[in-house]
């Protein structure tokens, strides 16, 4: 088990790295691209569409990893006046819901990526199924994430990031 673990959190830290790198590199070539286009009114033909291609990769892997540390929306208004046998019912609900969501991005992701890889990017020449590639490996992800939590295996890696919202001034919250 603890071998099975050790496997689970390297692919995870790949996974997350891949996003940061994604991100760091989009932020890099948009300042070269400023940059160029300010002080030499020229802009490297490749730029806009390597900046796209980033932003789209960084984001759809953004959201397994929100899904990791559970940042998605939840209605908690409601669920806090049912009895706590009810909300693990809820929480397993959710998580299956989350694991078919997975699922769905695995299968189109997937066709996506198939129907696009013919035709090429213009001005990099990369297939266009490449912006369609982040997709199904979101969509493993998502589903190893959900299956974990499903087993109630805590998968939040980043603890104590929680932010409150309240009133500073006069000392109330």
């Amino acid at each position: 088990m603890e071998k099975l673990k050790k496997i689970a959190l390297a692919i995870d830290t790949i996974y997350e790295s891949m996003a940061l790198i994604g991100l760091t590199s989009m932020i890099l070539v948009v300042v070269l691209q400023v940059t160029t286009r300010k002080l030499f009114n020229f802009v490297f033909f490749w730029s806009e569409e390597v900046t796209l291609l980033l932003l789209v990769w960084f984001s759809v892997l953004g959201i397994a990893i929100g899904f990791r540390e559970g940042l998605h929306l939840g209605v908690d208004s409601f669920t806090g006046f049912l009895p706590p046998k009810a909300n693990k019912v809820l929480d397993k609900i959710i998580e299956a819901s989350i694991f078919a969501f997975g699922v769905y991005f695995i299968v189109y992701g997937f066709d996506f990526t198939v129907m696009m890889w013919e035709s090429t990017l213009s001005a990099t020449k990369l297939p266009n199924g490449m912006l369609y590639l982040s997709m199904p490996i979101t969509g493993v992800m998502i589903c190893g994430y959900s299956a974990l939590q499903f087993c109630g295996i805590d998968t939040k890696r980043h603890k104590g990031n929680e932010v409150e919202m309240g009133f500073e001034a006069g000392g109330e919250k």
